[in-house]
């Protein structure tokens, strides 16, 4: 299988250089040059298989033969062996044909672990096989950051700068990242927000020059396919578990970087029944404007209760332009030229196609509390505020009660522990493997937003691993 760029003025790529290439040389996204197609029989078939079992069936048609089937089962397990419940990603029922999927079994509590657990195990593969040593850069609002973390912290061949927006994530994610005290991990706090972090990363992947004799980047971000590839997988097992693909079902799911509902449409395109993908935003809503009324304008970014969804320019959304312009590059190269100035608006077409497939709601902080509040006293089940909003979005977008609503919970609640107490609950206890996460050691360096900073903190730190 080959993959092209959304862009398309960049060459195609094996699965193998799309792992270790990021963002394409013509700054767009790579995305496979055709899916794979799964019958309802097919589909069917999988009914009862494990969590790593699925994964397997969904993932190996993306890998092709870079990663033989033996050596990419050995990867899925080790990715998912410290989850905390063998189900993986177990489903919760809160109402009629209401579920949660939860996604933060894994060991930073988010679900960002289900894609770099397995991304970490297979660079480390890869790169053992190659004696290639790289530089993992990445951006995060909250969750990706500690995730790539714990995925990269063991690789012998990695070392990995990861940058956060200063103040603006909970205590929680930022002790997950800044308290892991191994020579090959750095974190950055980037006085700015994530969408400055973001714009340096892609900026960077552009221009490596910085770089010592030897190394490259490698992306840990939702712009690295794999991140994508991964996430699929759960929406199959979500549809499996309540009676797909003879029962149709809808995601709800809360959305910043486009994402994880990304790879609901992908598994839609691939055969899985789905009724309803609704995108959930916070009071960042730039991809509900788009959605509901085509106004894709920048606006001041808010810090907000679900810090995670502060994001004003989703990357992954680019991935949907291209499917909605019919694949044609040069028409995503002119639309990301008109969104610099700030606003790009979609043709009649595309918005068509893309309606077809989504949905959107946004709340604000007030409504997600009373949300969190609403549930937990309907049914004793405490929400996080970014899982919290897309459970109000399923219920204002819903159009068919008779069909299972999935909401996908992205965080345990224990991460955002002043939301909780702002709406007036007890914020849960961290699992018993975190209890002396705020008596741990830091290590955290505070930089100007400035790209030469930035890159002489990154030299600085390499030349020490050479």
């Amino acid at each position: 299988m080959k993959y092209v760029s959304t862009r398309g003025d960049a060459p195609a790529l094996s699965f193998e250089e799309v792992i270790l290439t990021g963002l394409a040389t013509d700054g767009g996204l790579y995305v496979p040059e055709s899916l794979p197609s799964f019958s309802q029989e097919e589909i069917a078939s999988w009914a009862g298989l494990s969590y790593q079992e699925l994964a397997f069936k969904v993932m190996s048609p993306f890998v092709d033969s870079v990663v033989s089937d033996d050596e990419l089962k050995s990867i899925i397990e080790k990715a998912y062996a410290n989850f905390r419940h063998d189900a993986i990603a177990p489903l919760i029922q809160i109402g009629h044909n209401e579920w949660i999927l939860e996604l933060f079994q894994g060991p930073t509590l988010a679900f960002k672990d289900f894609a770099l657990q397995f991304l970490g195990h297979l660079l480390d593969h890869i790169l053992k096989q190659r004696d290639q040593k790289v530089v993992v850069m990445g951006a995060t609002s909250g969750d990706t950051g500690s995730a790539a973390i714990e995925g990269c912290r063991r690789c012998g061949n990695i070392d990995i700068f990861i940058l956060h927006p200063y103040q603006r994530v909970s205590d929680v994610q930022r002790l997950q990242m800044t308290t892991i005290l191994a020579d090959n991990v750095h974190n950055i706090a980037l006085e700015g927000n994530f969408d400055d972090c973001q714009s340096m990363v892609k900026a960077s992947f552009r221009d490596q020059s910085f770089l010592p004799d030897g190394r490259q980047l490698v992306a840990v971000n939702s712009i690295n396919w794999v991140r994508i590839m991964a996430q699929i997988v759960y929406y199959f097992y979500a549809s499996l578990a309540l009676g797909g693909p003879y029962r149709t079902v809808s995601f709800s799911v809360p959305t910043g970087n486009f994402g994880d509902i990304f790879a609901g449409y992908l598994a839609k395109q691939m055969g899985l029944p789905i009724d309803q993908l609704i995108v959930a935003t916070n009071a960042n809503d730039i991809l509900h404007r788009c959605i509901s009324n085509n106004d894709h304008s920048k606006k001041d970014l808010q810090h907000s209760l679900s810090p995670s969804m502060d994001i004003m320019v989703s990357s992954n959304f680019e991935r949907l332009l291209f499917d909605a312009y019919g694949r044609q590059g040069a028409s995503i190269r002119q639309l990301m030229e008109d969104f610099k100035s700030g606003s790009m608006r979609l043709s009649d077409k595309a918005m068509e196609m893309i309606q077809s497939h989504f949905d959107s709601y946004c709340l604000d902080d007030d409504t997600t509390l009373g949300v969190i509040v609403d549930v937990f006293g309907k049914t004793g089940y405490l929400l996080d505020p970014h899982t919290a909003i897309g459970v109000e979005a399923s219920k204002q977008k819903r159009r068919h009660t008779d069909t299972p609503m999935i909401c996908l919970a992205t965080a345990h609640p224990a991460k955002f522990a002043e939301a909780i107490e702002k709406a007036g609950l007890k914020a849960p206890a961290l699992p018993h493997y975190m209890q002396d996460l705020f008596e741990r050691e830091e290590s955290c360096e505070v930089l100007a937003n400035d790209m030469a900073t930035v890159h002489g903190f990154i030299q600085k730190n390499i030349l020490r691993t050479l």
